[in-house]
Parts: C-alpha cells; sequence; structure tokens
C-alpha cells in the first residue's frame, strides 16, 4: 500500500494530466457529432479486430463439436435421398415430390449411421480403422463405410460399442467399381504399395479411358450404393497377358486424415442374398 502511495505521489502531475485529458475527450466526444462519429468508426474497427481474432480462437476449440454436427447432418441428408428408397419393378409410378418420405419408409433401401474414427492404422500391409460405434447402435459386419469425399472401407467385426473396419488400403479389400464416363464395370483392389493408389482391373481395353476420369461405386457393389466415389484415374497399361486395363486409381479418400465416417445398411441385402443362395442350393 506504501509503495501505491508513494507511485501516485511522484507520479501525480502525470495522472492528473490523463484524468483532465479523458474527461476533456469525452466531453469533445459526447457534444460534437463529428468527433463522435470518427471515434466510433475506430473503435469499431479496433472491437472487430479483437471480437475476430477472439471468435477464430473459440473456433479452433469448437472444431470438434463442428465436426460432430456435420457429420450428423449429413447423415440425416443422407437419409432423405430419393436414391435411398426403391420399390420393386412395377408398372405404379411414385411422384416422390407429391408423397411424404414417411409414406415410403418400406421401399428404404440404405439407412446411414455417422461414427467418429479412434484408431486408424495405413502403414502395413492389412489396414484397419476402428469407429466408436457398435451392435448396440445398430453397426453389423459387411456393412459399408464412406466418408465425406469417398469410400473408406467394410465393416469386418462389431462389439458391443466398437467396430473394426476393413480399410480400401487392405489386400483383402475388393469393391465393385465402374467409370463414369462410359459405365465399364471392373474391381478396385489394393496393391500394398502407395497409401494413395488404389488397382482398378477387368476394365477392357476397348473403353476409352483418360488421366482425370472419375471412378464410382457400381450398381453391381452388394454393400455401397452405386455413384460413391472411389478416386480418379492416375495412369493406365493394358495388360499384355488378357484383354483388360490396369488402371492406377488416386483414392478420394485421404486415409492419414479421417476422422469421421458414414456406415451405410443396405436393408434390402438379407432377401437379396437369401434369394441368391436358394438358387445356389
Amino acid at each position: 500500500m506504501r509503495n501505491i502511495f508513494l507511485f501516485i505521489r511522484r507520479y501525480f502531475n502525470f495522472i492528473f494530466f490523463l484524468v483532465l485529458q479523458i474527461i476533456a475527450l469525452s466531453f469533445l466526444f459526447r457534444y460534437n457529432k463529428f468527433h463522435e462519429a470518427a471515434y466510433m468508426n475506430v473503435a469499431g474497427e479496433i472491437t472487430g479486430k479483437i471480437n475476430e481474432r477472439y471468435n477464430n480462437v473459440q473456433y479452433y476449440f469448437k472444431l470438434k463439436n463442428t465436426n460432430e454436427a456435420l457429420a450428423k447432418e449429413n447423415v440425416y441428408l443422407r437419409n432423405l435421398l430419393r436414391e435411398n428408397y426403391q420399390a420393386p419393378d412395377t408398372a405404379k409410378r411414385f411422384i416422390v415430390d407429391s408423397i411424404r418420405i414417411d409414406s415410403i419408409k418400406r421401399f428404404q433401401k440404405y439407412s446411414y449411421y455417422d461414427a467418429r474414427v479412434v484408431g486408424s492404422f495405413i502403414s502395413a500391409q492389412m489396414n484397419y480403422l476402428t469407429i466408436h460405434r457398435g451392435e448396440a447402435q445398430g453397426i453389423k459386419k459387411d456393412m459399408g463405410v464412406i466418408g465425406p469425399q469417398g469410400i473408406v472401407g467394410r465393416i469386418v467385426t462389431a462389439s458391443e460399442n466398437y467396430a473394426v473396419v476393413m480399410s480400401m488400403l487392405n489386400q483383402n479389400f475388393k469393391v465393385k467399381a465402374k467409370l463414369k464416363k462410359s459405365g465399364e464395370n471392373g474391381t478396385v483392389e489394393w496393391d500394398g504399395v502407395s497409401p494413395q493408389y488404389v488397382l482398378l482391373r477387368d476394365i477392357p481395353k476397348s473403353a476409352p479411358i483418360a488421366n482425370g476420369d472419375t471412378v464410382l461405386t457400381s450398381e453391381l457393389s452388394s454393400i455401397y450404393p452405386p455413384g460413391i466415389m472411389v478416386g480418379t484415374v492416375a495412369g493406365s497399361i493394358k495388360d499384355p497377358s488378357s484383354a483388360f486395363y490396369i488402371i492406377k486409381l488416386k483414392t478420394a479418400t485421404n486415409f492419414s486424415n479421417v476422422q469421421y465416417v458414414t456406415v451405410i445398411d443396405d436393408l434390402q441385402k438379407a432377401e437379396r442374398q437369401q434369394l441368391e443362395e436358394s438358387i445356389k442350393k
């Protein structure tokens, strides 16, 4: 306390000058419109910059909640897509614009679940991801898994609250895919070389192919809806031992930073498998 009084006594004249200056400026800005407007502009700009810095910092720490909200919104929107409702072939026509989605729920083909990635490996030959959603939340074996950019893998096992996903960067992973431009179907697999590239096989040499062409999941896929992004053509060679190309694809998904995924449940898959198994028997 003694030091405070000594400080005030020592700088009394300067402090008194500052107080009078503040009072004078307040009178100037309060009773002079021009100076008041100038003051408000400067004060607003300074306050705006401070708030912008504060909001940027606050936004950074809220990215986790933002990502979770976006993932849930994506799942909700995917469940509303018209392509998720597939009725058997019939002479009847459904005009979706005039029918509530709830009224055709029995024709829904795909359902979607959001999930957070809690474990990921991309440096081995058999790579997997672990997601924090399991059987208690509706996850089952052989469900497809996609990310914001494209396909990620498929469920191979699930516990009560967790599930393991076989990544597309796994030499046991295969999926039916097609060239978007021409529609030829082939099989995507990983050769174990680079985590950024996979191979597309069984595309005939008669198909027109160019670097940058888009490759999507095919209608022949048993776990993915058609039209999901797989990757883009990065190069191709003609297999001299067959009538097909070997196509190198740049994966749409960046597996080094996958944080949230969407699990796809084909609601008509059991019916299809049961019918196919009855034919085999």
